[in-house]
């Protein structure tokens, strides 16, 4: 977490950073990445009497699951979002993907949500739900949501979500007019 001014009067950075964690994921990266171990020892040590087929059955069985949770889970590590003049954009996990780039000219407003949490949208990671809209959810607890011109919402879970909301909010109003 990067710690961020809390002052309403100041100026905003040039660039907001924040990002949000979630330990646990790395519990279940080891749950897929002993799913995976058990694949490969299963290939290499193959003693099954039964059959090919089975045995095939139940490597590709072990590795396709341990990959898919492996790679599944650390992609919802962190997430990581950067709001400069122009855009908000949403980075996950430590290979940046998903990524989502809203440019502010589609953000209608911004509202800090203070308790948004994965059972409300149906789990950790990249969420969509009709009656909701779309989240980024890697934790429980404080996040942002943006109201799109279009109708929709995006919810993303983050620390200091309040500065990050205020720092949007003023990069939504129009800049004044200098007075000569």
């Amino acid at each position: 977490m990067r710690d961020h001014p809390r002052s309403d009067g100041g100026p905003h950075p040039e660039v907001w950073t924040g990002r949000a964690t979630n330990r646990f994921q790395w519990l279940l990266a080891l749950v897929g990445a002993a799913c995976l171990a058990l694949g490969i020892e299963l290939a290499v040590d193959s003693a099954w009497s039964s059959g090919l087929a089975p045995l095939v059955m139940s490597v590709v069985g072990c590795i396709a699951a341990g990959l898919l949770v492996l790679f599944g889970t650390l992609a919802f590590v962190h997430v990581a979002v950067k709001v400069d003049r122009e855009c908000l954009e949403v980075r996950c996990g430590h290979i940046g993907l998903p990524r989502r780039r809203i440019p502010l000219a589609q953000v209608a407003g911004a509202e800090f949500a203070p308790h948004v949490t994965p059972r409300h949208w149906g789990g950790w990671g990249y969420r969509w739900r009709p009656e909701k809209g779309t989240a980024v959810v890697v934790r429980r607890g404080e996040g942002i949501v943006l109201r799109l011109w279009d109708g929709h919402t995006f919810t993303i879970t983050i620390d200091n979500a309040e500065s990050a909301v205020r720092v949007i909010r003023a990069r939504l109003r129009p800049p004044a007019p200098d007075l000569v």
